[in-house]
């Protein structure tokens, strides 16, 4: 990244911040990051940093605000204004594709708060999200459901876990297949899978 000016405004200071820490995590595990690390990242001081962040537990809390403010924005953005709960669908699926394309280090943050022990405030943060991003797709799928876009008989629960571990599958892939792997073309056949498994019969 750029070096940023050493005399940012508060806001700007935390927001790229996050941008660095979600930066390294593209590039090495989330856990071992430390706040030397983003400092360097940075080209700014410790104690800089310390100046907005009372400490690493705070940047990562920072961090996933950020990615689930962006993340369900793009995500609404996708699935209003559809014509069909399955365009809908098809939007969130692969805005979700797109985001972690452009964001590469966001899943491997979210994947090692949910791994850790302890209950941390950023752990909760993600669990919120992956519960509202939950609802959004359940939703969908009731009204595909209503419509009879999807079979009479769907568990909306079970294909809102599904759509979800599709995607996550997805990442692991990517993640151990670094460039060999091209996420787009295999999300869309994911999701041409997933529409065979809903659709109405």
């Amino acid at each position: 990244m750029q070096p940023p000016s050493k005399y940012l405004p508060a806001d700007e200071r935390r927001a790229v911040t996050v941008e660095a820490v979600i930066e390294l995590a593209a590039e090495q595990n989330p856990s071992e990051i430390t706040t030397a690390a983003i400092a360097k990242h940075m080209s700014v001081t410790q104690g800089s940093l310390f100046r907005h962040f009372a400490n690493k537990e705070a940047i990562l809390e920072s961090v996933i605000n950020w990615v689930a403010k962006r993340l369900l924005t793009r995500i609404d953005k996708a699935m209003q204004g559809q014509d069909s709960a399955l365009a809908a669908l098809h939007g969130a699926f692969m805005t979700h594709i797109q985001f972690i394309s452009d964001h590469p280090g966001v899943p491997r943050i979210l994947f090692s708060e949910l791994q850790r022990k302890e209950s941390t405030a950023a752990k909760k943060l993600v669990t919120a999200l992956l519960n509202q991003y939950r609802q959004r797709i359940q939703q969908a799928l009731e009204q595909g459901k209503q419509n009879k876009e999807f079979d009479t008989e769907l568990d909306i629960e079970a294909a809102a876990q599904l759509f979800i571990g599709s995607i996550q599958g997805l990442v692991v892939q990517s993640v151990l297949l670094g460039t060999d792997f091209v996420i787009q073309p295999a999300a869309q056949d994911t999701f041409a899978l997933y529409t065979r498994a809903i659709e109405a019969r």
